[in-house]
């Protein structure tokens, strides 16, 4: 490739080591307290175990957190903002939340924070946190969250009143990389409101400990060591890290403690340390003398800035973390330069990404989702044989621990820079979630995209059985197999924008998965009949019963969608073996495994006859789930996505890769011609489509069209901004099941699940996910791939307009990206009723990427910065602008939704 922006030539130079761009980045995590890794308790009990109170005072196990911080890539060392604002009662130094117990639609973020821009390497960052004048209603938000029950809508910070006259901060935090080692830091603070008010900015600098827990690593320290023409210096120690400096532009002084545990304060027991995590803290708001060391010295720091803001003005501190010593002059011109050339680089490198017409609003959606992908790295450390027996400076795990969750994960061993869905709701990573990310991080940084499956794929993190690790919680618990799909993805859309076919990676994951997709086979299929059960599936609530538990009817359920994810599996890994057969043979023999398991599959899905009750209902021409029972079989008539993902299970046939490979062709009419009884029930295997493609495919032409009559209907499926994961049939029609006197119901629920129960704050019965829909896109493309403009159907169902599959899925698309634009009278769908968002200036253009959204309207529910899969809408937003601003298909043979920069 050649003309490069600076931001590629960046990541060059990390992928061939000769610069370590990736280095430092935003690797902390938003909340580290909560988490099942930080969980002592004899119960499991995580959310009460470590709680948001004592995080201030109490050492981290396993990582950090921190307010819009970096990190190195071990985080030995890292940086973050706190602030006060004289009226609170402790510092502001981390994000607050409700947790599960205390929220009444589950655990929830209380703050007001935006991912704004980021780059790859992290050449350029930039946050914004909203700080209130008034203090923090912290006991307020718990108690009326509590009141509240799951039938009303969560009480959030701006309901308080708290950010009425906009009296309030806005502290952007921003990071310019001078080289990958010398970053660059700007904090700039806004008083938005009506007078003058005083703020203590305090950029802090602390290692994390590693010290405590085994008493086998040196001890890191920072300490004061000159001050230089208006600025003051931290120089930095460690063992492995070595020296860096961190320079500070005209701080009134620099506040030294240690990284370590306040017992004290916590358990009543004596300190180990004079100073302690919390002493900066009491400095401040308490304003004791003794709490910060005098000799400036320790492994926790905090710059004190003192500023006087106006009405309306800006504040602006500069900051600067390097490795070279002794900078004459580390703020000068050059530093204001650097910062406004890696803006434009920025600038040039997304608009290299999507070069397309682009309306500015769409074009600042998308930046904001690379942004929130981009900023939701974290550095995720947890050994599972170290948590289970505990460390040697440190008392016991309760016995319990070695019955209670993760025990069958002995081997799990996790120290790696993650994408996380939500570095606050869900800052663990999750693996359903984790293969969705990979999608547009293979826009702009294939590389770790790859990674990412890598990992989760390698022997460190699968288990010896094959199965991979859900997520922190219940590493057991089963998600859907979509990791073939995200692997062949990142390979093609690698291949068409950089134009490097990895087929090392592919290779390397898919034996992997190989080791996975037999463990599904070996595990999840009962009877041995290719229809197979699944269990959790990520899909929460969405059937009538808690699939992952024992069923209170006894007997076990077929899942529609659990089979479907396994003939979408198939052909994901059936597609990958085509293309490594065609430089290796021997991979034609394992493409034949997959294609003749996917008939296997797709004859079970579609089989009639045989079974009591198939999964197809003739009358209802739906898919459904099916309870077997010793004495009988019953179709669960639930009209949900279950019914949709058959869809998923689709693929084609060029004729050149059977010219191409022999064997596999000769295999291929060998079933056509001796297995009728297989063929007939695989959607057009035989029958030639356009270009002389053929097709595999769960779903027939016939079905399809049935499947899309209620999938495009508005009062079903079809809502204003995307597929609901419910039909809204069932607002007037519950589906309803009586076992033993009790009765088991699903209504249509566009927004909050009204019950705790299957998951918790999560709900598939009704709202929007894009995870799901964005399948449904792809699916829809490669059957009209297939079927061509002959074939049309009604959409939306009972409007008389025809339209073909292809713009059947650019409506989709359509719909989902509008849930984030203006519309025409300015409003974001993605906001609601929430007023501020909609009208204020300073507000109304911040982006948050929820994690479902209202079925009906499109407001944003659930964890409010899961850029994570949501941030699909930035491959939307890129398709739109190649294929529907000038109004072509995509060659989807030469990858349709990836796109050249060359």
């Amino acid at each position: 490739m050649t003309n490069l922006t600076q931001e590629e030539i960046r990541l060059a130079e990390a992928l061939s080591h000769k610069a370590h761009w990736r280095r430092w980045g935003p690797y902390l995590s938003d909340r580290q307290w909560g988490t099942v890794r930080e969980d002592y308790s004899p119960n499991g009990t995580a959310w009460d175990y470590f709680t948001h109170d004592q995080a201030r005072s109490r050492a981290y196990r396993w990582g950090e957190d921190g307010i819009a911080g970096i990190s190195d890539n071990h985080q030995r060392l890292c940086f973050a903002i706190a602030l006060w604002n004289g009226e609170d009662s402790i510092l502001k130094e981390r994000i607050f939340g409700l947790t599960g117990s205390e929220g009444n639609h589950g655990e929830d973020v209380k703050e007001y924070y935006f991912y704004l821009d980021n780059t790859p390497t992290h050449s350029y960052m930039k946050a914004l946190y909203k700080y209130p004048h008034k203090a923090f209603p912290y006991s307020q938000l718990v108690a009326e969250n509590q009141r509240r029950n799951r039938h009303e809508p969560e009480f959030e910070l701006l309901d308080t009143g708290i950010f009425d006259e906009n009296r309030y901060f806005d502290v952007f935090i921003e990071y310019a990389k001078n080289s990958a080692e010398d970053i660059l830091i700007q904090i700039k603070v806004i008083n938005r409101g009506p007078e003058a008010k005083t703020l203590h900015l305090l950029p802090t600098l602390w290692f994390r400990n590693t010290w405590c827990w085994n008493g086998d690593t040196s001890k890191p320290i920072l300490k004061e060591v000159k001050s230089g023409n208006g600025f003051h210096v931290v120089e930095v120690f460690h063992s492995t890290l070595g020296k860096r400096w961190l320079y500070c532009q005209e701080v009134n002084e620099i506040l030294f403690t240690e990284n370590e545990t306040n017992y004290q304060r916590l358990f009543g027991s004596p300190n180990s340390s004079i100073y302690v995590k919390d002493g900066i803290n009491d400095y401040i708001i308490q304003g004791k003398k003794e709490a910060v060391n005098p000799n400036k010295v320790g492994t926790k720091a905090s710059a004190d800035y003192l500023l006087t803001v106006g009405a309306g003005e800006t504040k602006i501190v500069k900051l600067r973390l390097s490795d070279v010593p002794n900078l004459v002059e580390p703020f000068g011109k050059k530093f204001d330069t650097i910062f406004w050339e890696r803006q434009q680089e920025a600038d040039k490198f997304y608009q290299r990404v999507t070069p397309f017409p682009l309306s500015e609003d769409m074009r600042n959606v998308q930046r904001q989702a690379f942004a929130g992908m981009l900023w939701s790295k974290q550095y995720y450390h947890y050994v599972i044989e170290d948590w289970l027996k505990g460390d040697r400076n440190t008392p016991p795990p309760p016995p319990e621990r070695q019955q209670g969750r993760n025990r069958e994960w002995f081997h799990l061993y996790n120290k790696d820079i993650l994408s996380m869905p939500d570095k606050w709701e869900y800052p663990w990573f999750a693996a359903w979630d984790l293969a969705f990310h990979t999608i547009p991080l293979a826009m702009i940084d294939p590389d770790f995209a790859k990674y990412q499956l890598d990992v989760l794929t390698r022997e460190w993190y699968m288990h010896p059985n094959g199965q991979i690790p859900a997520y922190e919680w219940a590493f057991g618990d089963v998600n859907p197999p979509v990791h073939a799909w995200a692997t062949w993805r990142i390979y093609k859309i690698e291949k068409k924008i950089y134009g490097r076919a990895d087929r090392q990676f592919l290779e390397r994951v898919f034996q992997k998965l190989m080791l996975n997709f037999t463990w599904w086979v070996n595990r999840k299929d009962t009877a041995g009949n290719n229809v197979f059960q699944g269990g959790f599936l990520g899909l929460d609530n969405i059937g009538v019963f808690d699939r992952s538990a024992a069923l209170p009817t006894g007997g076990h359920i077929d899942q529609s969608d659990g089979t479907s994810w396994m003939g979408m599996y198939c052909l994901n890994m059936l597609a990958i073996a085509l293309e490594l057969a065609k430089t290796n043979p021997v991979y034609e023999d394992i493409a034949t495994k997959f294609f003749e398991h996917f008939l296997y599959i797709a004859d079970a899905m579609n089989k009639i006859g045989e079974m009591e009750a198939s999964l197809w209902h003739d009358y209802d021409e739906f898919y459904y789930d099916v309870l077997h029972l010793p004495e009988r079989q019953i179709t669960l008539k639930v009209r949900s996505m279950v019914g949709l993902i058959p869809l998923f299970a689709i693929e084609t046939i060029e004729p050149e890769i059977l010219k191409l490979l022999p064997g596999f062709k000769k295999r291929l009419e060998w079933f056509i011609q001796n297995r009728p009884d297989l063929r007939q029930n695989v959607a057009c295997m035989e029958t030639k489509g356009l270009g002389a493609r053929r097709l595999l495919a769960i779903v027939s032409r016939d079905k399809l069209r049935s499947i899309l009559q209620k999938m495009l209907d508005e009062s079903e499926f079809f809502g204003p901004y995307g597929i609901r994961a419910l039909s809204r049939f069932h607002a007037e029609n519950p589906y309803i099941f009586d076992v033993n006197g009790s009765q088991f119901r699903v209504d249509y629920e566009p927004a909050e699940s009204s019950s705790g129960l299957f998951g918790g704050n999560s709900n598939w019965r009704g709202p929007v996910w894009f995870p799901v829909n964005f399948i449904l896109i792809e699916s829809l493309q490669k059957f009209h791939y297939y079927l061509g403009d002959d074939f049309k159907v009604e959409c939306p169902t009972g409007s008389g307009q025809m339209m073909t599959l292809w713009e059947v899925a650019s409506e989709l698309s359509q719909r989902l990206t509008r849930i984030f634009l203006q519309n025409s009278s300015g409003k974001r769908p993605v906001y609601g009723g929430m007023q501020k968002f909609q009208n204020d200036p300073h507000w109304q253009n911040l982006i948050l990427f929820y994690e479902y959204f209202h079925g009906d309207n499109g407001a944003g529910i659930g964890a409010s910065h899961q850029t994570g899969w949501t941030g699909l809408v930035a491959k939307l937003i890129q398709q739109i602008g190649e294929y529907e601003a000038p109004h072509q298909e995509p060659e989807i043979e030469e990858d349709k939704d990836a796109i050249a920069l060359t």
